[in-house]
């Protein structure tokens, strides 16, 4: 049979069965596919089989250590083979998985492995002198190297285990908040995998796959468009390739010769490619689909990518709390001439509910513009340990407010028009203003500083200091952004800064932000870029 029948059958296949946890669908494409590879990273090549062996080992070791179900491991590192192994056998019997952005400042990093309560720390590859930093904060019991953590877990002996159920926790990933610390948002397996099979009922044509595809992992792991990368692949019984970070010359290498067909990507990573002087001279012919997020892509960046790449492009739309993408704007609604459509983050999925509220709460009708509210399986379980913060982002009916202004059209495509946070999205990277802010003050030159986001044609957006100096003192821009830079992780710092002699505020004294960003917005129809 051919591949596309091949899919529609095993995807009646998947419907008939409750697969909805890591050990469901690891143990049936052991059964099913065990010499199919399952990850393949430099440091480690597994097939389902022993995939399926090695997870087990994990879970069996975590268990041996003295973890139980709810407990947390943290990774430090960039991505990798041996992150995946020890990602999915955690998840198998419940332990769950905080990976830390390997772009963070250690400092970061430190708030985040105790604020988790990490049990044990996993450093990646190039990381190994964190462990006498990171790796001795005071709740961990244990730090591996990627060796200690080959040998000592990934190879430990198999013993019996309980895998966990549908709604545990099992993946932690933090996202920034607007006090300046990042929150974890908690997913369970249902989370991860359970619109999976509301999609399977009546599949879209770019949601089936054929046998000889494979998945391309480039995006941080950090990230629900990194770590979710290498559970599409799982979900799908395909390899997934996982490269240590995003590098053109390595996309390339991948694209040619590691069989990669589909690839997620945000539009500036996009045109790094692009503009890369080996982009010619590659064969992008078994390139199917690229998916695109985080910002919308340009048309005119569209139109070379059509002509360069020869692949049809889908944007997905959603953020860490839903466990990513909520709507998608299909192949068929791109084009290189653009339409209306491409300007919409497309359709929710199927098993996916959207909404627009007002501020009253009230549900608006088509066109008109207020907050963009989900409610879906894939909606988190909460922010951990943040009550208060989990109950003002979704409420008891499991809608989660997501933060941006939008409204639907006629024919039920949704448009992002602003954000009603200050969150700035550069290159893909979500920055919070009060993060940056935090960073800033304490410079021995400013009084006040209001963190903005402006136009950039590389990034989308990028961040921008408005700072108001002490009196008697001058700010130097070179040095505002070298004291930043020396607290907060290297995409956060401002790539430019503006010295003013005082803040606009409103009456009650809050600072208007939406001031500051006017004249750089000016002569465009979103405050988004």
């Amino acid at each position: 049979m051919d591949d596309a029948t091949y899919q529609r059958l095993l995807a009646k296949a998947l419907l008939t069965k409750d697969l909805f946890s890591f050990d469901d669908f690891i143990t049936y494409w052991a059964k099913d596919r065990p010499e199919r590879i399952a990850i393949e990273g430099d440091d480690l090549t597994l097939t389902y089989g022993k995939l399926e062996d090695s997870t087990a080992r994990v879970a069996s070791a975590l268990l041996a250590l003295g973890l139980n179900k709810g407990d947390r491991i943290a990774w430090f590192g960039k991505n990798s083979a041996t992150y995946f192994t020890l990602f999915f056998g955690a998840a198998r019997t419940g332990v769950v998985m905080v990976p830390i952005g390997w772009r963070l400042a250690e400092p970061e990093a430190a708030f985040i492995v105790d604020n988790a309560e990490a049990k044990l720390l996993f450093l990646g590859e190039g990381f190994e002198a964190c462990t006498e930093t990171l790796g001795k904060r005071p709740g961990l019991l244990r730090c591996f190297t990627v060796a200690e953590a080959q040998a000592e877990v990934i190879g430990a002996p198999r013993t019996a285990f309980t895998p966990s159920g549908p709604d545990e926790a099992v993946l932690q990933l933090y996202t920034s908040g607007t006090t300046g610390n990042p929150k974890g948002a908690v997913l369970s397996n249902r989370n991860l995998f359970g619109l999976r099979k509301a999609g399977l009922e009546n599949p879209a044509p770019h949601t089936l796959w054929d046998e000889d595809e494979a998945v391309l992992v480039a995006m941080p792991c950090a990230h629900i468009g990194g770590t979710g990368l290498g559970i599409v692949a799982l979900a799908a019984g395909l390899p997934g390739i996982v490269l240590s970070e995003f590098d053109p010359v390595r996309v390339f290498d991948a694209v040619e010769n590691r069989g990669v067909t589909r690839f997620f990507i945000v539009p500036a990573a996009l045109a790094l490619l692009l503009n890369h002087p080996d982009c010619a001279t590659t064969d992008f012919s078994r390139v199917k689909y690229i998916m695109y997020g985080a910002s919308p892509i340009p048309l005119e960046l569209l139109r070379e990518c059509i002509a360069m790449f020869g692949a049809e492009f889908t944007q997905n739309y959603g953020m860490t709390e839903t466990t990513g993408t909520i709507c998608v704007l299909p192949p068929e609604d791109h084009s290189a001439l653009g339409n209306q459509r491409m300007r919409s983050a497309g359709k929710p999925l199927p098993g996916v509910e959207v909404v627009i509220k007002g501020r009253d709460g009230s549900i608006l009708p088509q066109g008109e513009i207020g907050e963009i509210v989900t409610r879906s399986s894939s909606n988190m379980l909460g922010y951990w340990k943040l009550p208060e913060a989990t109950a003002s982002t979704m409420d008891a009916d499991g809608w989660i407010a997501t933060g941006d202004v939008g409204y639907f059209d006629e024919d039920g495509y949704v448009y992002m028009f602003d954000r009603a946070k200050d969150m700035i999205i550069t290159g893909g990277e979500n920055v919070y203003p009060a993060e940056v802010e935090s960073a800033i003050y304490g410079h021995p030159d400013v009084l006040e500083v209001a963190v903005i986001s402006i136009p950039d044609e590389k990034w989308g957006e990028a961040v921008k200091a408005v700072c108001v100096p002490k009196p008697g003192h001058t700010v130097d821009p070179a040095s505002i952004i070298a004291w930043t830079r020396s607290r907060i992780a290297g995409f956060k710092v401002p790539k430019s800064v503006d010295v003013i002699d005082a803040l606009p505020r409103n009456p009650s004294g809050k600072i208007l932000r939406r001031a500051l960003r006017e004249p750089y917005w000016a002569g465009r129809e979103r405050q988004i870029n």
